[in-house]
């Protein structure tokens, strides 16, 4: 089958899945989402990807549509059709369609999309070399910890990277690192590894959770705490966390080598405990 969609409960080819001009999802970015990925076919890390679709969505006052069982439900579905060897799984929630309006209704039945397309790891080697970076203001809205729909400051700075011919753009706020503009951010300073603490600044990764549960089973004193960016042009080791790109280590920033310009120990450690973890 070729990629699918399903809308509202109901599954077709991605290319048949229509959702209306009034819905409040395309009109003003009124939702929230959650992307997954397979191992050997198999969803990773359901729960907490769940868990924190709900978190964003009562955060926006939205109906979460499903309940957990049913999302669960429609994503083995939605793998069973699709049949890839592995999945990129993307789920949204909108309020639903109303007329224009900012305010919106006491009472509307949300939309739910799911997506279902086939997914290509990042190769062996781009892991084994690591990737450069840029560092760019941050200028995302004030509760980057609700996945919203509105990913445009997203958008432009991951096209900033792409100009400059690098993997990602390192966001920075009143000059200290935040995160990445499709990932979580980490860096390494005598043998310590520091990252943005949870709140309102940063989106949680689920892999950044795993990997501090890692760093922490494996002794790596951990620091949660903000980075001024000069830190991050000094670390020894700058890595990426996220769904879709595990553990990426980081070799240059804003043209400035990363210590020897090479993966250093604790980022292939955290790589290889994760790989074992969805091994």
């Amino acid at each position: 089958m070729p990629d699918i969609a399903c809308v509202n409960g109901c599954f077709g080819p991605l290319s048949d899945a229509v959702v209306s001009i009034e819905d409040r999802g395309f009109q003003f970015g009124d939702g929230v989402y959650e992307v997954l990925r397979t191992y050997r076919g198999q969803a990773f890390a359901v729960d907490p990807h769940l868990a924190r679709l709900e978190r964003s969505a009562l955060a926006l006052q939205l109906s979460v549509g499903h309940t957990s069982a049913q999302w669960i439900s429609l994503i083995q579905e939605g793998l069973r059709l699709s049949r890839y060897p592995e999945t990129k799984i993307y789920l949204q929630i909108t309020r639903g369609q109303a007329p224009r309006d900012h305010p919106f209704p006491a009472s509307l039945a949300p939309t739910t999309v799911m997506t279902f397309r086939e997914f290509h790891p990042l190769d062996a080697s781009v892991r084994h070399s690591g990737v450069e970076a840029i560092s760019i203001d941050d200028i995302r809205w004030g509760r980057c910890d609700i996945k919203s729909v509105n990913l445009l400051a997203n958008v432009l700075a991951r096209q900033r990277a792409k100009e400059a011919g690098v993997f990602e753009a390192i966001l920075v706020r009143e000059g200290a690192v935040t995160e990445g503009s499709v990932s979580n951010v980490f860096i390494v300073r005598n043998g310590v590894l520091h990252t943005a603490p949870e709140g309102h600044r940063i989106l949680s990764g689920v892999t950044r959770a795993i990997v501090l549960e890692i760093a922490r089973k494996e002794g790596v004193p951990v620091i949660e705490a903000f980075v001024p960016r000069d830190e991050l042009l000094a670390a020894s080791e700058v890595f990426l966390t996220g769904t879709t790109v595990e553990v990426l280590p980081v070799v240059r920033v804003d043209g400035h080598a990363i210590e020897s310009g090479s993966p250093g120990p604790v980022s292939r450690l955290m790589s290889r405990s994760f790989e074992v973890l969805t091994g």
